[in-house]
């Protein structure tokens, strides 16, 4: 129903194409279509005509769309763009890359390894916001997230970067709000496998006569479908990276003989389960749990052989539920994510002087 001036808010959606039919006393129906996405309110305009209200016209709009309901600046890329869009290790923020004035910055940066963040018109990336299915998943305390999500379980990537709204809580650097895909009333799905090595690819910089061998494998699936049928839906995917490579530590002259590298494999783990209600026609609810572990060999970003082994494990839990009432879209959320990390008790440092060479272990 609309008000007095033609408008109505039919309250929250999920992200997909709709079908709109509109139809008033003594006037025409129209019928359009509109595509609702992560974070932004599509607008639809409709003029009827004088006419029988069973004779229906159909109304096609613009492929291209301009927001003028929302000032924010701000993009998003929906399933079939994260598909078939080449991403570089498949880290679901890399996504981000693709908005202009958007950096992907490794966690290392500010003490997080293995983690990433984005940087947003050269700020820096330690205070962005990242949210997932209406969960912020940020770190308070480092920067960068509290997990990482498979990249095949994303349907939609919004990147907000001024003007934002409340959704996306307060920050100054910029926001990502990520929603996870879902099971359909048909059963649909996938299998992947992605393989690459230093032999198909630039060298990396290595000391003189020296070369180094890197050598990474990525594979998953996922499945979706009906429980119950246009009431109860699943959704399922797995990926896992395994990844060998001899990182190189260059020394700048005139101690460039001690140049050398080690071994620093990296292995990621990503599960994610999620099943959704369609309780009543405007409620609908979701549970979803994420399992989310990796372990590597680094030296901290550092130009220096101070090596360390470091695990991460996340589990993450979140149940919501979305309805409206009148003019009022409502979404609860509740979440809990049982993080741990883990270093070794010891490393290997090496000191330089003129002229010699001393090696040594310590705690730390």
């Amino acid at each position: 129903m609309t008000n007095g001036s033609g408008s109505f808010n039919s309250g929250a959606l999920v992200p997909g194409d709709y079908k709109i039919l509109i139809s008033a006393k003594s006037f025409a129906s129209a019928q359009t279509t509109v595509t609702v996405q992560l974070g932004n309110t599509a607008a639809v305009h409709v003029k009827l005509q004088i006419g029988n209200e069973k004779e229906t016209i159909e109304v096609r709009d613009s492929a291209l769309q301009v927001n003028t309901v929302q000032p924010t600046v701000q993009g998003v890329l929906n399933e079939q763009q994260i598909d078939n869009l080449p991403i570089n290790g498949r880290n679901f923020l890399d996504l981000a890359q693709l908005e202009p004035g958007v950096q992907v910055q490794d966690g290392s940066n500010f003490g997080k390894d293995g983690f990433s963040s984005i940087s947003l018109g050269g700020r820096f990336g330690r205070t962005a916001r990242i949210e997932v299915d209406g969960v912020d998943v940020s770190d308070e305390i480092l920067g960068a997230t509290t997990t990482n999500i498979p990249a095949s379980g994303i349907q939609e990537f919004q990147l907000s970067q001024s003007s934002m709204d409340i959704s996306t809580e307060l920050t100054t650097s910029g926001a990502i709000n990520v929603i996870t895909r879902s099971g359909t009333n048909s059963i649909h799905g996938e299998a992947f496998s992605f393989f690459r090595d230093s032999s198909l690819a630039a060298a990396l910089p290595a000391p003189p006569g020296l070369s180094e061998p890197f050598q990474r494998s990525q594979y998953g699936a996922r499945v979706g479908g009906p429980i119950v049928k246009n009431r109860f839906f699943f959704f399922v995917d797995a990926e896992r990276t395994l990844q060998h490579e001899q990182a190189p530590v260059l020394v700048a002259a005139p101690f460039q003989q001690y140049s050398g590298s080690f071994s620093s494999p990296f292995h990621e783990n990503n599960l994610m389960a999620k099943p959704d209600y369609q309780i009543t026609q405007s409620m609908r609810g979701f549970y979803r749990f994420s399992y989310f572990q990796n372990s590597f060999t680094t030296n901290g970003g550092t130009a220096g052989f101070s090596l360390y082994a470091g695990k991460n494990v996340t589990r993450t839990h979140v149940a919501g539920v979305d309805f409206g009432t009148g003019s009022f879209s409502h979404s609860i959320r509740f979440g809990l994510c049982l993080l741990k990390i883990r270093k070794d008790l010891s490393r290997h440092e090496l000191y330089f002087f003129p002229n010699s060479l001393l090696r040594c272990s310590l705690p730390c």
